[in-house]
């Protein structure tokens, strides 16, 4: 006669170790592709992968419309290429904040939004955002960067030093003002 208990523990603990293998090949395989970066960039993949469960979790429990999951994870998946291949061109360990929007999400960004045809690649937009390019992931997405505060104050002080050039043009160069208001001085040699 077989122990009911035993049974019943048996099936729990099978319950227990099948809970904690990998879900499935493609998020074995994404953890594998991962590797290859520094802990830095790891950690955003993870907390991208995590952001992904949760849009996965509300559209499950019916919280969110499909349009919006579609968007959600189309945005999720164009942070993660755009990350991906900052890391791999940089080499480097470190990714700056990353905001993916869309074309008519512009205004959550910017006061004015600029038009989509005139954005260049490395352009600042109102001292706070670097634009890092487009991202097609099911719809197109414009990825920004947000410059750090160093970079901003920078911004900020080179943009009101240029503004302070323009009304006023001896303030352009001082050096070279000042060597074009002095003569130079002649030396005689013996």
């Amino acid at each position: 006669m077989i122990n009911s208990r035993l049974v019943r523990g048996c099936f729990l603990a099978l319950i227990f170790v099948a809970g904690f293998t990998p879900l499935d090949s493609a998020s074995a395989q994404t953890a594998a592709e991962d590797d290859q970066f520094g802990p830095v960039v790891r950690a955003y993949l993870g907390y991208l992968r995590n952001e992904q469960g949760v849009v996965d979790d509300r559209v499950s429990r019916r919280e969110v419309n499909v349009a919006y999951y579609r968007r959600n994870s189309n945005r999720i998946r164009a942070l993660r290429q755009m990350a991906m291949r900052i890391a791999q061109e940089t080499q480097n360990d470190y990714l700056p904040e990353l905001e993916a929007v869309a074309a008519d999400e512009f205004g959550l960004l910017f006061e004015r939004p600029p038009r989509t045809a005139t954005l260049r690649i490395g352009q600042v937009l109102q001292s706070t955002f670097r634009y890092l390019g487009p991202v097609r992931s099911g719809e197109l997405f414009y990825v920004f960067a947000r410059l750090d505060p160093y970079e901003q104050s920078e911004m900020i002080d080179r943009s009101n030093h240029s503004s302070e050039n323009a009304a006023n043009p001896a303030a352009v160069d001082p050096i070279s003002r000042a060597k074009s208001l002095t003569r130079s001085r002649r030396v005689n040699t013996p």
